[in-house]
């Protein structure tokens, strides 16, 4: 039983061999390059010896160029600093005016809104109300 699978794996390991025939390569007069099984008739050709296994790939090639990339991706880079520059800006603002009006709330015991074109003062609750409001929000924004 061992011999015949070994004899049936050894043969199957060599059929590849027994199989390929020699294969030719020539370059006609127009400078093309040939192969073929026969040798061509009054040319020189060289036998080829074909290379049994696995072929390694080509390596992909990138879709867009590096160069295209990289100017793509500093435009990009640039597009979010500017972003992310003027969101400070405004954040900064925002925090200034929040400041300022935790100052009014803190120094001012009579504080006065406007509402529908009327000037209203807080009561004292909605005053320590607005100060609990004021210091939250600056401590949530403007660290």
């Amino acid at each position: 039983m061992r011999r015949s699978i070994l004899m049936a794996s050894l043969l199957l390991t060599l059929s590849p061999l027994c199989q390929a025939g020699q294969i030719y390569k020539w370059v006609d007069a127009q400078g093309q390059t040939h192969f073929d099984a026969q040798p061509p008739a009054g040319q020189a050709a060289t036998v080829v010896t074909p290379a049994i296994g696995n072929v390694p790939a080509a390596p992909p090639r990138p879709a867009v160029p590096a160069s295209t990339a990289v100017g793509d991706q500093q435009a990009v880079d640039a597009k979010v600093k500017k972003q992310i520059a003027d969101q400070e800006v405004v954040r900064k603002a925002y925090c200034e005016k929040a400041r300022t009006n935790l100052a009014q709330l803190e120094n001012n015991a009579r504080v006065r809104e406007e509402v529908n074109g009327e000037l209203r003062r807080l009561t004292d609750e909605e005053r320590q109300a607005r100060l609990v409001e004021t210091r939250k929000t600056i401590e949530e924004n403007c660290s």
